[in-house]
C-alpha cells in the first residue's frame, strides 16, 4: 500500500496538469468531442470571472484570483482565456453528457481583462481516497494567437496528501507557486495565484 501511494503520489507531483475535462458546444462535429473543454464556450459571454457550478452550496468556499503576465513576468497578459476543473468536495468528478461528450460539471472559464485579471469563485475540492489523489485544481490556458495548453495543476498546502517528498519534487521542478497557501476573509478561503505563460509548454487540441 505504501508503494502504491509513493507512485500515485510521484504521478500527481509531476504530471497532474490534464483531467478528464469536457463541456457542451454548439459544434456538432468530431472535432468537438475530442477537443480540450477550454474550446467549448459561448466566447461573448466571457469576462474576467466566472462562478463554478456547486459553488453556493459546498462548504469550503474558495477565492481564487491573480495576475496573468506575458512570458516576461511583468507585462499583464490581455485577452487569455484560462479553464479550470475539479473534483467535488468528495474528491470525486461529477461527470455529465452532452452530444455524446463527457464533462466535467465543476468547471468554468475567464477572460483575462487589459489589466490581465481573473478571479474564480469555487470551493476546496476533496481527495478522492480510493486512491489517495491530491485535492488538485486543472488549468488550461488560451493565449489570442496560440494553440490552448495545460498547466500544472493548483495544489493545497494543507493537503494532508501532500507528502515532504510530494513537494521536494514540485521544488526541484521550479514551480512552488503551484501550492496554494490559502487564508480566510469573511468567512471564504482566498488565495492569489498569478500566472506566468511559457511558450515551451505542450498544447492541446
Amino acid at each position: 500500500m505504501k508503494y502504491l501511494f509513493n507512485i500515485v503520489c510521484f504521478l500527481c507531483c509531476i504530471g497532474a496538469n490534464y483531467s478528464i475535462s469536457a463541456q457542451a458546444s454548439t459544434d456538432d462535429s468530431k472535432d468537438y468531442l475530442n477537443r480540450s473543454p477550454i474550446y467549448d464556450y459561448a466566447e461573448l459571454q466571457l469576462n474576467n470571472t466566472d462562478t463554478i457550478p456547486g459553488f453556493e452550496s459546498k462548504p469550503n468556499k474558495l477565492k481564487i484570483s491573480g495576475t496573468i503576465y506575458e512570458g516576461d513576468g511583468v507585462t499583464p497578459a490581455k485577452g487569455v482565456i484560462l479553464y479550470i476543473d475539479q473534483a467535488d468536495e468528495n474528491g470525486d468528478f461529477d461527470l455529465r453528457y452532452s452530444k455524446e461528450k463527457r464533462y466535467v460539471h465543476n468547471r468554468g472559464w475567464i477572460k483575462t481583462n487589459a489589466d490581465g485579471l481573473y478571479t474564480f469563485y469555487t470551493y476546496v475540492p476533496g481527495n478522492d481516497r480510493r486512491y489517495n489523489m491530491l485535492q488538485q485544481l486543472f488549468p488550461v490556458v488560451k493565449e489570442p494567437t496560440k494553440e490552448a495548453y495545460a498547466l500544472a495543476s493548483f495544489l493545497f498546502d494543507e493537503d494532508s496528501f501532500l507528502t515532504k517528498t510530494c513537494r521536494k519534487r514540485i521544488t526541484k521542478k521550479g514551480d512552488p507557486t503551484r501550492i496554494l497557501k490559502l487564508k480566510t476573509e469573511d468567512g471564504m478561503y482566498v488565495v492569489q495565484k498569478d500566472i506566468v505563460l511559457n511558450s515551451d509548454t505542450n498544447s492541446v487540441k
